[in-house]
C-alpha cells in the first residue's frame, strides 16, 4: 500500500520521516530544530514531516510542563511552515480542536490513548488533513483495523497512517511486538515510532521514564521487518527536555542514525 500526500511519497521504496520535539518549549528553539532538521533531511535526500505539540494533554502529573496552549502553538507551527517548507503535524486531541488545527498544519495526529475515541477519528477523517493514528498501547495490531473502520473518508483518499508505538508490558513498562508492524500494514501505511516505544509510563514517581538507548536498535529491527516511514522525538538537550526527557532522542546524533537506517532500508527492498 503506498502514501502520498502532498508530493510525499513511499511509492518508490523511500521511507517517510517525521521528527521533532515532543511539545514546543519555545519558539526560538522549536525554529532551531526545524531548521537543523531539514538540513539533514536535504543531505539525506529525504522528505522530513516537522512534528511538534502545543499541548501534551496526557501528561502524567498535572504539574507536568504542558505546552504554550493552542493559540501561540500554531503561531509557531506556521511560521515555522514558512520558514522551512516543511510540512507540518500536531496533536488534536478533541473533535472540536479538529477545525481549530486543520487549517494551521498539514498533518493531524491522534494519540495514543485517543485511538478508540470515535468523534475524534471521524472528524479528523474528514477534514482535508492528513491524519496519522496512533495505535494504543493497550491495543493489538489487529485491532487497528477497527481504527481505520472509522478514517474511511482519509482511507480512500490515501492520506492516512498508522503508528506503532510500543504495547503495554505490565505496569510502567512496553514492549514492541514486530508482527504488529506486518500486521497494521494490512489496513494502511504504518508508521513506526522509535522514541516512545522506549518509553517506561510513569515510572518516575509522576513522571514517565526510558530506555533510549534501545532506539537504535529497534528501529533497526523495525525497519528491516519493513514499514513506510519512522517517526522519533528528537530535542538539542535530551536531559533537559520539558517533555519525555527519558526518551527524546539527541539531534546531534539524527542524521548519522538515519543514514544508517535509509542504507538498511534500500537493502531490504533489494531483497523483498
Amino acid at each position: 500500500m503506498t502514501f502520498n500526500y502532498k508530493s510525499i511519497s513511499n511509492a518508490d521504496g523511500r521511507l517517510i520521516f517525521i521528527a521533532g520535539p515532543c511539545v514546543i518549549e519555545n519558539y526560538e528553539m522549536t525554529l532551531g530544530i526545524a531548521k537543523k532538521l531539514k538540513g539533514i533531511g536535504t543531505r539525506l535526500g529525504v522528505d522530513v514531516i516537522f512534528k511538534a505539540s502545543y499541548d501534551k494533554a496526557n501528561r502524567t502529573s498535572k504539574d507536568s510542563f504542558r505546552g504554550i496552549g493552542v493559540k501561540e502553538g500554531l503561531e509557531v507551527l506556521r511560521s515555522i511552515s514558512k520558514e522551512t517548507d516543511m510540512r507540518t503535524i500536531t496533536d488534536v486531541h478533541t473533535p472540536s480542536e479538529v477545525e481549530l488545527v486543520s487549517d494551521s498544519v498539514d498533518f493531524l495526529q491522534v494519540p495514543a490513548f485517543l485511538s478508540r475515541q470515535t468523534d475524534l477519528l471521524t472528524e479528523a477523517s474528514n477534514s482535508s488533513n492528513a491524519v496519522i493514528v496512533k495505535k494504543g498501547q493497550f491495543l493489538s495490531g489487529y485491532d487497528a483495523e477497527f481504527i481505520v473502520g472509522k478514517c474511511e473518508k482519509a482511507l480512500s483518499e490515501n492520506r492516512l497512517l498508522l503508528c506503532e508505538r510500543g504495547t503495554t508490558f505490565g505496569y510502567n513498562n512496553l514492549v514492541v511486538d514486530m508482527r504488529n508492524l506486518s500486521i497494521m500494514r494490512r489496513y494502511a501505511p504504518v508508521i513506526y515510532d522509535a522514541t516512545h516505544s522506549v518509553q517506561m509510563p510513569s515510572a518516575l514517581n509522576g513522571v514517565s521514564g526510558g530506555a533510549r538507548e534501545f532506539i537504535p536498535a529497534l528501529l533497526r529491527a523495525a525497519v528491516a521487518v519493513g514499514v513506510d516511514g519512522i517517526f522519533m522525538e528528537t530535542h538539542p538537550d535530551p536531559p533537559n527536555a520539558f517533555s519525555d526527557s527519558a526518551t527524546v532522542f539527541d539531534l546531534d546524533k539524527v542524521e548519522e542514525l538515519w543514514a544508517s537506517i535509509i542504507k538498511l532500508n534500500n537493502l531490504i527492498s533489494t531483497i523483498e
